[in-house]
């Protein structure tokens, strides 16, 4: 197979919302299909999910052998930024343009063309039918909120949302895991849930655990500046540290996922973890740092001497954004959306996040049911290990917070 063209599309019902993208390749002669892929994303934007339908496109083109490829898309968004004419510059899509980028350097020619949508009616039945997927989350979150135990048949969709490769997703039914010790076979569901609640606080069922890792060094994190939007890679000492965190969470077991800011020096800690768990991986947006606007880069003297007023009113104030950036406030929003996504598509499992340090912070707030003091005086080092549990009765608990014992 030497010259293929793909179509590819993808969609969000509420920008950001449950997306979904699709994928076709057909022949030379754009008649006959060769290969589809199609895939629920989790919530995310149109943007997002058309570059992961553009990505499983040429994934699939090269498993075909193809060595040229006309791309086909009626996003004009991707096609100006593949193309080069547009420069790629919010954060979630870096990531996505680079891994494009990666598989377009494996063929002979790839070329863009932008398309209208009824030109583009393959992929994006595809997208539409992946999307329609979205629905079982909310089935699940309604089942939880409705106080189904965790071990009942509800269904939700794979997670396994590797990027470089998509296939039509499948809904299943994840096993209900006893964060402790495995459950006795012969136990009925309210045995179990009992057995599993700490009597102390009160909550009831099994907890979904959140095992979350911050990611390892980058350039910005020595000379301790302000590292949000960015995108720097790790270190060899951050890769190092990316490793060993991924043999203690090896070592662990019982993880059913991995989840991860799309920012690479998340995604590269993430990778190691998922390849060592050998677990789904799973890329959500809103694990993303804070935006930190114009202070990006800055270390916290400098960003105080440029802005002095509105840096102390950012530090004192959670709904002060910086300056063309992000709030505190904002990021709690967006964290809260995935824990409740968290709790819903993996109750009573152990998952893995891998985040920075405002995400995290944030989830350890929303544990504890503390104001946004916490954000400023907890200290978070570099690959460190924090555990925060979520019930589906509404209660939490935090079990650990900044283990770096597996480091050294």
């Amino acid at each position: 197979m030497t010259e293929v063209i793909v179509e590819a599309d993808g969609g969000s019902r509420g920008n950001p919302g449950p997306a979904g993208y699709g994928a076709v390749v057909f022949d030379a002669d754009h008649a006959r299909v060769l290969a589809e892929r199609a895939e629920y994303v989790g919530v995310a934007t149109n943007n997002v999910a058309e570059y992961r339908g553009l990505i499983a496109g040429l994934a699939a083109a090269a498993e075909l052998g193809a060595r040229v490829v006309t791309v086909r898309m009626d996003s004009k968004l991707v096609v100006e930024q593949m193309s080069g004419r547009w420069k790629v510059k919010h954060p979630s899509m870096i990531p996505l343009a680079e891994q494009a980028r990666a598989l377009v350097a494996g063929f002979d020619r790839v070329s863009f063309t932008w398309i209208p949508r009824a030109e583009n009616a393959h992929a994006d039945r595809l997208a539409n039918e992946a999307m329609d997927d979205g629905g079982l989350v909310g089935t699940v979150r309604a089942a939880v909120s409705a106080g189904h135990a965790p071990g009942d048949q509800v269904p939700v969709p794979a997670a396994d949302d590797r990027a470089a490769v998509g296939t039509t997703a499948v809904a299943d039914r994840p096993q209900a895991l006893d964060p402790d010790s495995a459950p006795d076979a012969r136990s009925t569901a309210a045995q179990q849930v009992s057995n599993s609640t700490p009597g102390w606080t009160g909550a009831l069922g099994r907890p979904t655990r959140l095992l979350l890792l911050r990611h390892g060094q980058t350039e910005l994190s020595i000379e301790r500046r302000y590292s949000g939007r960015g995108n720097p890679p790790l270190t060899d000492l951050g890769r190092s540290q990316a490793d060993r965190a991924a043999k203690m969470l090896a070592a662990k077991g019982d993880i059913s996922a991995v989840l991860t800011s799309p920012l690479q020096r998340a995604l590269a800690t993430a990778e190691a973890a998922a390849a060592s768990l050998d677990v789904p991986l799973r890329v959500l947006d809103g694990l993303t740092e804070t935006d930190f606007g114009s202070w990006e880069g800055l270390t916290f003297a400098e960003a105080a001497d440029r802005d002095p007023a509105l840096h102390t009113d950012w530090l004192g104030d959670p709904s002060v954004p910086a300056p063309g950036g992000e709030s505190f406030d904002q990021v709690r929003e967006r964290v809260e959306g995935v824990r409740r996504d968290l709790v819903a598509l993996y109750p009573g499992q152990n998952v893995v996040v891998v985040s920075h340090v405002t995400p995290i912070k944030t989830l350890l707030q929303l544990a504890l049911g503390v104001g946004p003091s916490l954000l400023y005086r907890l200290h978070l080092d570099l690959a460190s290990l924090s555990i925060a549990e979520f019930y589906p009765d509404g209660g939490a608990s935090v079990r650990l917070v900044n283990d770096v014992s597996y480091l050294s």
